[in-house]
């Protein structure tokens, strides 16, 4: 008689030769396990065709259950493609962290793997992307990259790249980004329906959006005659230009109505120090920030912000890595999503008197 797995009652699961204990498992200790051939189980990690949904499961729980892990370095050499995609973040960007974690689902999905670099105050972008190249990636996704146009420029002659967050006019980069003109009006009218007038805008500096979310904000300003009003505050995209934002507007003696933050850490300093300050959120000042990060959504922040749709992002940038892989063309491409205002708890009506 079988048992329910199809084997004679009675007959022993294959199991790795006692001679194998102490080495590292491979994929004849996978295939000895399940008993099937090797073939079959190279065609499961290859993600190729050619093995039915059981098998696979079979192979894949022998394999987690004895340890064995596809060797990726002889995959890469036996192969012309590594079938991993290079992502350079930013250290201390929690949205990056969130863009990374949503990627990783995407490749998998598509059987491919992520190798991570960081960008930092300590390490250049240039590093950071060569390290990528070092690892043989068969394509580069660069989340707000502050690298020149020029090393791009010549960086897509190599291999494919995909930038998320910024644009590069000119290169062949295909790009990722959110509609940043939209989704700065839709702060900003937010802001005007609940009736402010004296509203500034805290800068991202040199950070990825910054120039256009800078631009719109102006623009915006002198379309609804509120010229007079505009004053841009110097920052970097951090908690500690937020919070240095924060003393010097209450240095300077003039704090306005509401504040239209270029990504949520800063909002989230400058909301930090101006309540240690004395000053209340929203009854004083109204505070609006950008990225929608998690910490945006906690109980003692409840940050009003602009969510970008961080899954979104992360789609669309491993789809485009793999269309220029798979479809070669000599045109950068580009794929703009939608944002979303999420209204929380730092907006409100301005104080009365507050807008003179």
């Amino acid at each position: 008689m079988k048992g329910r797995d199809g084997r004679a009652d009675g007959a022993r699961e294959p199991t790795v030769p006692a001679s194998n204990a102490g080495r590292r498992p491979t994929m004849e200790d996978v295939a000895a396990r399940v008993g099937v051939s090797r073939a079959l189980v190279s065609v499961v990690f290859r993600g190729a065709p050619g093995a039915s949904a059981r098998t696979r499961e079979r192979v894949l729980a022998a394999a987690e259950e004895i340890g064995y892990r596809p060797d990726l370095a002889a995959r890469t050499l036996a192969s012309s493609r590594s079938r991993v995609l290079g992502v350079m973040l930013t250290l201390h960007n929690t949205f990056h962290a969130d863009l990374v974690e949503a990627m990783y689902a995407e490749a998998e999905e598509v059987g491919y793997d992520l190798v991570l670099s960081a960008h930092a105050p300590t390490r250049h972008s240039e590093k950071a992307v060569g390290a990528l190249l070092g690892h043989r990636c068969d394509a580069l996704v660069l989340l707000g990259p502050e690298t020149g146009a020029h090393f791009l420029a010549d960086l897509v002659e190599r291999v494919p790249v995909v930038s998320v967050g910024r644009r590069f006019p000119g290169t062949r980069v295909d790009t990722v980004t959110t509609a940043e003109g939209p989704a700065v009006r839709q702060a900003l009218n937010h802001l005007r329906d609940l009736g402010h007038r004296d509203i500034a805008h805290l800068d991202g500096g040199g950070g990825a959006g910054s120039d256009e979310r800078r631009r719109s904000y102006r623009d915006w300003m002198r379309r609804v005659g509120l010229a007079d009003h505009v004053r841009v505050l110097p920052g970097d995209h951090t908690e500690a230009s937020g919070a240095e934002a924060a003393h010097r507007l209450l240095a300077g003696g003039r704090v306005p109505t509401a504040l239209f933050a270029g990504n949520d850490r800063s909002a989230i300093g400058f909301l930090d120090a101006i309540t240690r300050a004395g000053v209340r959120v929203p009854e004083d000042i109204s505070l609006v920030g950008y990225d929608d990060i998690p910490l945006a959504g906690l109980a003692h922040i409840q940050l009003t912000t602009v969510r970008q749709d961080s899954a979104g992002l992360a789609r669309e940038a491993v789809r485009l890595a793999i269309e220029r892989l798979e479809k070669p063309s000599p045109a950068p491409r580009s794929s703009v999503l939608e944002p979303e205002l999420v209204v929380r708890g730092t907006t409100a009506a301005p104080r009365a008197g507050g807008n003179d």
